[in-house]
């Protein structure tokens, strides 16, 4: 079992930044894939970025060269540092641990870009 817990998110205006925060319960290294997701209002959940266990990481076309993904295996934490916010980046913002059998979600933190 694996408990994530969010932070960091907010009400920013376009163009500005924000840097999200994930911490684990227990050790991340044995996790072979931590990402961060969003669900924009009235739309299905989507892929942000992932990390893997060797420092791969993944971004959705939407935020390439904007969002940056990290992970410290050490604090048990992963981060998302979101740059030139756009409205369109308006979300509910979800931690993903994905093992091989198992996912687990944090609650989510909002993230709110106004025009």
């Amino acid at each position: 079992q694996v408990h994530l817990v969010e932070s960091g998110g907010g009400l920013v205006q376009a163009g500005g930044s924000l840097r999200l925060s994930c911490t684990a319960s227990g050790s991340i290294v044995g996790i072979p894939t931590m990402g961060w997701y969003r669900q924009p209002p009235g739309k299905q959940r989507e892929l942000v970025a992932t990390v893997s266990s060797t420092g791969d990481t993944n971004y959705a076309d939407s935020v390439k060269g904007r969002f940056a993904i990290s992970r410290d295996n050490a604090k048990n934490a992963v981060y998302l540092q979101m740059n030139s916010l756009k409205p369109e980046d308006t979300a509910v913002y979800y931690c993903n641990a994905h093992l091989l059998l198992d996912d687990y979600w944090g609650q989510g933190t909002q993230v709110t870009v106004s025009s």
